[in-house]
């Protein structure tokens, strides 16, 4: 590899990587990791298995209480419901104001 212009490094004493995406985080717990440097570009390739853990929902205080009063019910219960629907304010009271 050497020949044709690529070094190959190994990354040692890797705990954990973590890929942030919108919907939520890869984590990798461990894993190998590679640095390939070609032509003065390096890539890195990684080895091992993920795991997902999706993003949470942030809840704003407005939402909470408007949930609260629509459905008349605590605002613990609002906020459970809101992160139950991701957020969704119109399904939130109809789950509420339906049980």
């Amino acid at each position: 590899m050497k020949k044709l212009g690529m070094q190959v490094d190994q990354i040692e004493d890797v705990e954990s990587i973590v890929i942030k995406t919108p919907r939520g985080n890869y984590i990798f717990d461990s894993a190998e990791v590679s640095a390939m440097t070609m032509q003065g570009s390096t890539t890195y390739q990684v080895t091992g298995q993920p795991r997902f853990e999706p993003a949470s929902v942030a809840i704003p205080d407005e939402d909470v209480t408007m949930v609260a009063a629509q459905a008349s019910v605590s605002r613990d219960k609002a906020k459970e419901a809101l992160v139950a629907t991701n957020g969704d304010i119109a399904e939130a009271i109809l789950r509420l104001s339906s049980s």
